[in-house]
């Protein structure tokens, strides 16, 4: 892979998150019944951000959860069709809740497909909302987020890396060329 740009630095991914965590409050007319999960590995991370950047601004906790997905995305060497849930168990009360799932990058709609699957299969929430960090397009499926930290558009052969602190030791999203597609 071959580097091509910074997208955004630890305080624009911050920026972005506390952005996001205002609109899901204000969307959702408060912090009742909201559930945060994140789909592993980096939705994980973000989601707890998102817990956070509430629990300062409006002094309520929310409850944050996961779900373990095989990621078969844009940015793995091998070519998959569909990712695969691996432990759908989300340990917190989801039925009647507003559940929000957190992803870093939101590209074909198959990941988040999945994690769909997973958290029906845990009771049914009232509604599931979608929390991005990046969303590049290229969608495969009808999906959209509803909150959404930057839009990227980008072509086919461009890959999105978001690292975070807490799986890549730093914070920052780059996007790279993919080899043998300059």
């Amino acid at each position: 892979m071959e580097f091509k740009a910074g997208l955004m630095d630890e305080k624009a991914i911050e920026r972005a998150l506390v952005r996001i965590s205002h609109e899901i409050v204000e969307k959702n007319k408060g912090t009742k019944d909201i559930v945060l999960v994140g789909i592993k590995r980096r939705g994980v991370p973000l989601a707890e951000r998102i817990q956070e950047n509430i629990r300062k601004f409006e002094d309520a906790e929310i409850p944050v959860s996961s779900v373990d997905i095989t990621l078969y995305r844009d940015d793995l060497e091998e070519d998959y069709e569909t990712p695969m849930i691996k432990n759908a168990q989300i340990d917190v009360p989801i039925k009647d809740k507003k559940v929000i799932l957190v992803d870093d990058v939101l590209y074909t709609g198959r990941t988040v497909r999945a994690a769909l699957d997973a958290v029906t299969e845990n009771g049914r929430p009232k509604s599931i909302q979608l929390a991005v960090l990046i969303d590049r397009g290229h969608r495969e499926l009808p999906i959209r987020a509803d909150y959404v930290g930057k839009n990227v558009p980008t072509s086919r052969n461009e890959l999105i890396k978001v690292m975070l602190e807490e799986v890549d030791g730093r914070n920052a999203v780059d996007i790279f060329i993919k080899e043998g597609n300059e």
